[in-house]
């Protein structure tokens, strides 16, 4: 299935004293190069925040910087050529996303609208998942800012993909950042 990616990499970054999250470095490197390098089979990475040098992708911002999300994945949507089966929709502060990671997700999809990842307590990861083109532009509400990507998505049909040991983990914390490191 061709897709495009959508690397959401915004955010006030509230909990972390409002670090630029996506240039923090785990393993060497940053969380932003993690997500972008999980999209390498991507027709296009679209990336949804303050630009960044040193990155091939396309850049872009919400309306309103700051808003959310949904509000960042109408701003990528974009950016997707309408010719992409599929979207994947990554959050910038995954220490263990990796290729195999984004496969599992496109190859999920099968008859559903779209597959997410699930951690170990069944909880439903939406900045970690890969969503059919159609069905995602259609549930985008007109009123994007500030809406819930739960509720978003959550009405669509969805394939739940078990996450393997780390790959749901997100960066929120002084605590998370020195448990990856």
């Amino acid at each position: 299935m061709r897709y495009a990616g959508i690397v959401v990499a915004g955010g006030a970054a509230r909990r972390l004293s409002g670090v630029d999250k996506p240039a923090l470095s785990v393993g060497g490197k940053p969380l932003l190069a993690r997500a972008i390098h999980a999209l390498d089979g991507a027709e296009r990475v679209i990336a949804v925040g303050p630009r960044r040098p040193g990155f091939d992708v396309v850049w872009t911002r919400e309306p309103v910087p700051g808003t959310g999300p949904v509000a960042a994945l109408a701003a990528g949507l974009v950016f997707v050529p309408d010719d992409v089966e599929a979207v994947v929709l990554l959050a910038a502060d995954l220490p263990g996303v990796r290729r195999s990671t984004v496969d599992r997700l496109v190859m999920a999809i099968g008859d559903a609208d779209g597959a997410v990842l699930v951690d170990a307590a069944g909880e439903r990861q939406w900045l970690l998942g890969a969503w059919r083109l159609p069905a995602l532009r259609a549930a985008l509400p007109e009123q994007t800012e500030n809406a819930a990507l739960r509720r978003v998505l959550g009405g669509l049909t969805v394939a739940e993909v078990p996450a393997e040991r780390g790959e749901a983990d997100d960066i929120d914390t002084p605590e998370d950042l020195e448990r990856h490191r």
